[in-house]
């Protein structure tokens, strides 16, 4: 029987070999959910012993991650403003980019009094979820076609003490005669046969919440066809798009009679997410 640390190494120098740059991170996190021990007991007592059935259940996940398969689903979890959401293959894992998406639904929530918010394609709940704990003044409804995906979001809304109205069901489906002061959403935007669908994990994530299979705007021609009819005078839609889609995106908005149009960008200078009011 190895020891924690003896096996540390041994998975650092497995992830190595496969090419992941962050090994050692990497393998400590793996270790310690499958042994259940905290980083200072790695640094601490890296002599104690690794029990048999932790051995195998780490060894198949290093397999695993040796094939490409993202860290977050074999933790089952990972962090998103500073909060842990709970992910699996049925929910894209999320991603800091989507930050911007949240700091401009909070802008254009601020001053607002007891505002309605709906989120499309909530996913794993991130957008939702975080609308709610940082405003919580703001009622939001969150939808999800996906049944495995919505039971994702309301776990994730249960343990963070979020208060959201999860409902089933495609993009505007679920809330027919009902009109929000915000629409959000990170609808699938990469146009299909991106060769990006190939790289990064990605093939392992939910292609359905990723690609519309067509030209990528398939999705974001939906809600911007749909919100007006959803949408109380003045208030607010903003969707994520993909970094070469800033101007069609406004396009889009344009020609729907939105006004106000504008595209941000992210950290990185990339156009990032796109919005406009009614």
């Amino acid at each position: 029987m190895q020891s924690i640390g003896e096996n540390w190494r041994r998975g650092q120098a497995v992830l190595a070999q496969a090419g992941i740059a962050s090994a050692r991170l990497e393998a400590r996190l793996l270790l310690e959910h499958v042994s259940r021990c905290r980083h200072v007991d790695l640094l601490t007592h890296p002599e104690k012993l690794l029990e048999a059935a932790a051995r195998t259940l780490f060894d198949a996940l290093l397999a695993r991650r040796v094939t490409g398969e993202p860290l977050a689903y074999l933790l089952g979890e990972t962090e998103f403003r500073g909060r842990v959401f709970q992910v699996s293959p049925a929910v894209l894992i999320p991603r800091p980019e989507t930050e911007v998406l949240i700091e401009l639904a909070l802008d254009k929530l601020r001053g607002l009094t007891a505002p309605r918010v709906l989120d499309l394609g909530t996913g794993s709940g991130i957008v939702a979820i975080s609308l709610a704990l940082e405003c919580p003044a703001a009622r939001l409804v969150a939808v999800d076609v996906s049944p495995e995906a919505l039971s994702v979001a309301r776990s994730n809304a249960g343990r963070l003490a979020a208060p959201v109205d999860f409902r089933a069901g495609d993009w505007f489906a679920p809330v027919a005669g009902e009109r929000f002061d915000l629409i959000v959403s990170n609808p699938p935007y990469v146009a299909g046969g991106d060769l990006h669908l190939a790289l990064n994990g990605l093939p392992f994530e939910p292609q359905l919440a990723l690609t519309d299979g067509a030209d990528g705007l398939a999705c974001i021609r939906h809600i911007v066809a749909g919100a007006p009819a959803h949408m109380q005078a003045g208030g607010w839609l903003l969707f994520e798009h993909g970094y070469d889609q800033g101007e069609a995106s406004r396009n889009l908005l344009t020609d729907g009679a939105f006004k106000a149009t504008f595209t941000h960008r992210d950290l990185s200078g990339i156009d990032r997410v796109s919005g406009a009011s009614l």
